[in-house]
């Protein structure tokens, strides 16, 4: 979408971080985020495209064709005082508006100025489902404008999408989405997520810990692993910033690559197994240059879907606590 597919491309978004950059932020097989949305187009610390990768100039994409007004907003077009302009293409009646921390299933295509088409949820055959909070700005920004069931285009200008010149495919300069909101969940805060209740344990670094969901194996992931995980994340005041389940694809990584205190709290699970984490901030991202990353004490559900071993010459996409 660490803003439209690392705060829909964080906090993915929206998690994994690298265990020498301590950090929290894809729609996309290649994860995007976790902590922080974060991964915006959501914060967790990269910022992707919608909802995961961008598949800009892809040959196999045959182009929606461009709405007439794309080059710029016509007269009548409403204008935020950030600079993101909007039309609505079609009303909606219900009443439902997403915010900060729902996530949103919608359908999309997105232009640059020119008319060349760069990304499309129609392209692909079904709607894309994200946090709020994990993609560019102009989204977050633009999505809670919007009703369930109604229909905009925007024109987002470069400082709330991906800038003037963010290198690779990504595209540069004023962006126009047509966005159709479809539906908005909201994910249920823990009742615990401010402190650890009695009885969870604690190990000698610091982490909190309680099984939520005992899992049916017994080996545990070494640093070198590949893991597959579902997860979320809060702050202490509940606050989600990153959740490989708003986007609805489990994170994938190498278990020596994200943070500290996600390297040593899934060596304590078995596949299938789901607990909840109270991780202190300097196992988190406190030491991190990460920008957006969330700082101080931070908690994550977890359930540990596979373990793997690392083949020879594989390449393995970042996940999501960078």
């Amino acid at each position: 979408m660490r803003r439209p597919l690392r705060l829909v491309l964080a906090i993915v978004g929206a998690l994994l971080c690298s265990a020498t950059c301590h950090r929290a932020r894809s729609d996309a097989k290649v994860s995007t985020k976790p902590p922080v949305a974060v991964r915006g187009v959501a914060v967790p610390p990269h910022k992707p495209g919608p909802i995961g990768p961008l598949i800009a100039m892809s040959p196999r994409i045959a182009d929606l064709r461009a709405p007439p007004d794309v080059k710029a907003p016509p007269p009548g077009a409403k204008r935020t005082a950030s600079g993101l302009a909007f039309k609505v293409l079609r009303r909606a009646s219900g009443k439902q508006k997403p915010t900060l921390d729902d996530t949103v299933d919608v359908r999309y295509t997105g232009w640059t100025t020119d008319g060349r088409m760069f990304d499309s949820s129609l392209v692909r055959g079904q709607p894309a489902h994200f946090p709020v909070r994990g993609v560019i700005r102009g989204w977050t920004e633009g999505l809670q404008l919007m009703l369930v069931g109604e229909k905009r285009r925007f024109w987002i200008p470069p400082a709330l999408a991906y800038g003037d010149s963010p290198g690779g495919r990504t595209p540069a300069g004023t962006l126009v989405f047509d966005i159709e909101l479809l539906g908005v969940t909201a994910l249920k805060v823990p009742e615990d997520v401010a402190a650890p209740p009695r009885g969870t344990k604690e190990t000698m670094s610091g982490i909190s810990y309680r099984v939520l969901k005992k899992g049916q194996g017994k080996a545990h992931p070494e640093p070198d692993n590949i893991v597959e995980i579902a997860y979320s994340g809060w702050t202490p005041a509940g606050r989600m910033f990153d959740s490989s389940v708003a986007r609805g694809q489990p994170a994938v990584f190498l278990l020596n690559k994200v943070i500290p205190g996600w390297t040593e709290s899934l060596q304590l699970m078995v596949v299938g197994e789901k607990a909840r984490f109270w991780i202190p901030g300097s196992l988190a991202y406190d030491n991190s240059a990460v920008t957006g990353a969330p700082r101080g004490s931070l908690v994550f559900d977890i359930e540990l879907l596979s373990i793997k071993e690392v083949s020879p010459g594989q390449n393995l996409a970042r996940g999501d606590p960078d």
